[in-house]
């Protein structure tokens, strides 16, 4: 395999990493266990920020870097790697933000309800962008006769 498809495939890893901590983070705010609750203050944004930080910035990256190397002439198997990435990402942020209304108050912020809004549209361009390098066709090399 190229060095864009191993890019295309950790970026869909790390896509789907963090969609998997977001949705373990705001599950436990659900329902967190009274000793937990009690004893430690827990406060979910700092915890945010480090799953985007680990998370879905490098996989954004990661999906532009194979997007830049194979955008002149398109590669159906990259393109579907980066939607996918993508497709994971909105699923992902979809169940989280239906988690939102079960959350106790006490940790209800504005980072917390409005991550997965923001990780939703951006998840739209994601999926834009492999869909467009699936459709791309190869364009013939000009010949030269001299």
């Amino acid at each position: 395999m190229a060095i864009e498809k191993w890019l295309a495939v950790t970026s869909l890893g790390l896509f789907a990493m963090f969609a998997g901590e977001m949705i373990s983070i705001y599950y436990f705010m659900t329902d967190v266990p009274e000793a937990i609750e009690f004893s430690i203050k827990f406060d979910a944004d700092p915890k945010i920020f480090q799953f985007i930080s680990i998370g879905v910035a490098p996989a954004g990256i990661l999906a532009a870097v194979p997007f830049i190397m194979t955008r002149q002439y398109g590669s159906k198997p990259v393109g579907g790697l980066i939607a996918i990435g993508g497709v994971i990402m909105l699923v992902g942020m979809l169940v989280t933000y239906s988690m939102v209304d079960q959350i106790d108050d006490v940790y209800i912020t504005d980072v917390v309800k409005y991550t997965p809004i923001l990780f939703m549209i951006l998840s739209i361009p994601v999926i834009v962008v492999g869909a467009y390098l699936t459709k791309e066709k190869k364009r013939r090399p000009k010949k030269e006769f001299f």
